[in-house]
């Protein structure tokens, strides 16, 4: 059995406590947080068998199996490097850091002492996915021509978002999930970006970026803290389009063929959170010795935070380093 720990006792260190309590491989072992108090709150809370009030208490454990990194962006290297320092295999949510030289220095330090380090971005993960390749690779819209997706939720009144030393604003927290959902479609291949922002509290509050790829497909991304959308992304071919119903955690995948008509609707399937699908691949990996997961190779991570830090440089805005 996987015994997991997590770095961080916020929310979303809550939903994976939620997410593995109801998992039958995995031990829901340590948590640690700022001070003994919070953490032994939340272990109590989710029934975790140790708690620790710091970080440095936590990494230490030697009965950790994997790490779960939970805490606001800005820390996540830190958090991390602690947990790698010490030898544990690290889960790391997104984005992964924030920005790229601190993604390869980690992924070096994982790799140098030979433990898994991966990113917790759960739409990499998930089975509907390979649904929409597979549709893509099968026809079902014809040849791909442009892709939108938009990712907006009113999340202003939380204090990291909008904070400047905790790494806030919409390009990490919703962006990140447009950037992959395309990498995810379209590969590897190296786009024209361009884009504009809205700024308030000193950082990124909403952005639209339009991406041009090879064989002139465009992508059109909008994403905004402030207000809430339809967090639809659609993929328009030369024989329809396909619809997914919410990006961030697709619900349902409809097909339309070039007259609007509904041709077919897959279903995804159901599952606990969703971020289920994260940690059983760190489990294969970890049982196989593996330094990353195939669902998002390291060389991945370092390229979507490549296309961040682009997309900022154009903005004229960098995030504060904490290392």
């Amino acid at each position: 059995m996987l015994k997991m720990a997590i770095m961080g006792a916020g929310n979303i260190a809550g939903k994976m406590a939620s997410t593995i309590a109801k998992m039958d491989s995995v031990e829901a072992y340590a948590v640690g947080a700022r001070d003994l108090e919070r953490a032994q709150k939340f272990a109590d809370t989710y029934g975790f068998r140790k708690a620790y009030g710091s970080y440095e208490e936590l990494a230490a454990d030697q009965n950790i199996d994997l790490v779960y990194v939970a805490v606001p962006h800005s820390h996540h290297f830190r958090a991390a490097r602690l947990a790698i320092e010490a030898g544990r295999n690290v889960l790391c949510e997104k984005s992964f850091t924030v920005n790229a030289s601190q993604a390869e220095e980690l992924i070096r330090m994982a790799e140098e002492k030979g433990v898994l380090i991966t990113e917790a971005i759960w739409t990499r993960y998930m089975p509907s996915r390979q649904i929409i390749q597979e549709l893509i690779q099968n026809g079902a819209i014809g040849d791909l021509r442009s892709i939108y997706c938009n990712l907006c939720y009113k999340i202003d009144q939380v204090e990291r978002i909008t904070d400047p030393n905790l790494a806030g604003g919409a390009l990490l927290d919703l962006g990140v999930y447009g950037v992959h959902f395309t990498r995810m479609i379209l590969g590897d291949a190296e786009p024209e970006i361009e884009t504009s922002a809205v700024f308030d509290h000193g950082v990124d509050m909403a952005e639209t970026i339009t991406m041009k790829y090879p064989g002139n497909i465009l992508v059109s991304m909008q994403f905004d803290a402030t207000c809430a959308s339809d967090r639809i992304g659609i993929l328009m071919g030369t024989r329809g389009y396909m619809e997914i119903q919410n990006i961030n955690n697709p619900e349902e995948i409809r097909v339309y063929d070039e007259n609007h008509r509904l041709t077919a609707v897959h279903p995804v399937p159901e599952q606990i959170t969703g971020y289920e699908y994260e940690v059983l691949s760190c489990a294969d990996a970890i049982a196989s010795h593996k330094l990353e997961c195939p669902e998002i190779p390291h060389s991945e991570t370092i390229a979507v935070m490549k296309i961040l830090d682009r997309i900022r440089k154009i903005w004229k805005y960098e995030i504060p380093d904490v290392r």
